[in-house]
This record gives structure tokens, sequence and C-alpha cells, in this order.
């Protein structure tokens, strides 16, 4: 099991980063929260991952925080929740909104994840949300993925909430107008992301 992952930044592309570790690439798929605090590529970035081995591939996941992470190996024994539902999860609510979300049994917020349904949503809820007081959440401040290096600046917001809306699978120009609609209201990457999924869920 690879659990971290140190290394150069080497691109950023719509929901997945391209890492070098030690000469070699390594491409890892990650939520919206993660996206959103990575620096410019040739810095250090520290992930923690969890890899997800299939027939056809092995897919590597990764996390700023690592109780993020862990929360995500939970979701993922869920019955009905992969690992790609598992992330829109993650890019739609930050690690402790979300496990809020779970352990108080609000089945319409975990509804607006895209791919989530009520009776996914109550499966959720019920199987893990007596499960979750263990991993932190809502307690001290997260706990990076390691040493991280500092934050640069990179892409714009919008660019950064483009991307992420792409990788969850809208499409460019649906994701322009959700985003152009709820920019104002919004002070960073996922929060944007963010508004602008659940206003898509009401209109």
């Amino acid at each position: 099991m690879i659990a971290r992952l140190e290394g150069t930044l080497i691109s950023r592309e719509p929901g997945g980063v391209l890492l070098d570790v030690g000469g070699v690439g390594y491409e890892v798929d990650v939520p919206v929260s993660t996206l959103a605090l990575l620096p410019d590529p040739g810095e250090t970035v520290v992930l923690a991952t969890h890899l997800v081995v299939r027939e056809d591939a092995h897919q590597l996941y990764g996390f700023h925080h690592r109780r993020d992470r862990d929360l995500f190996r939970r979701l993922i024994r869920v019955n009905g929740i992969g690992a790609r539902l598992a992330l829109a999860m993650l890019s739609t609510y930050a690690g402790d909104e979300l496990a809020g979300l779970i352990r108080s049994g609000d089945t319409t917020g975990l509804a607006k994840v895209p791919g989530i349904g009520k009776r996914t949503a109550e499966r959720v809820a019920l199987e893990l949300g007596e499960r979750l007081g263990e991993l932190g959440f809502g307690g001290s401040a997260p706990e990076a993925g390691g040493d991280a290096a500092p934050v640069t600046a990179g892409p714009s917001m919008e660019d950064e909430a483009l991307a992420a809306l792409e990788a969850l699978g809208y499409a460019r120009a649906s994701a322009e107008k959700m985003v152009a609609a709820v920019r104002e209201q919004a002070d960073s990457v996922e929060t944007l992301v963010r508004l602008a999924l659940r206003a898509t869920v009401r209109s």
C-alpha cells in the first residue's frame, strides 16, 4: 500500500496531479479541497494517499489532510460508493463538513453530491454515522499528509474551479455558467465549487 508521497509537482490536470518522486512519475487523483492547496509546478508536494487496485488499473488518490484520506477509505467501504463517488463527496464538501452531515444524518445535504441519491445518502449515514468520531473530525486542526511545502500562488480561482467541475463530469460551457453565477459569493476555490454544485442541484 502506498500511503504517502512526497515529490515535485510536475503538472496539475483537472481532478489530478503528476508527481515526480525519485525520478518516477505518479498520477494521483485529488479532490477539490486538495487541488486548491497545491503550489505551482516545480514545488514540493506531500500527499496522504490511497491505492485502489483493479484488474485493469492501479489508481492513486491523494489528499492534503491525512484524515480526509481516512474518511475516503471509510466511504469506499459503503456499498454503492466507489472511489470516484467518494472523491466527488470530498470535492463537494470539506472533510469536516462532510463528516458532520454523515454524523447528523443529513441525507438532504449528502444527496446534493452529484451521483448520490436519497437511498445511497441514507446508507452512508446509517453505516458511518457513529464511526467517524475516531477520525478526529470536529476536533483539532486537520493533520497534513506530511510536512507540506509552503503554498504559493497558482492558476486563478476561476480556472481551478472550472478544472474541478470538469473533473466531476461537467462540460466546459456548463462549468463556466455555474462558476459565473456564484463567483461573487466565494473567497476560495473550494467554496466556489461547492456553491456552484449546490446552485445546480437547486435549479
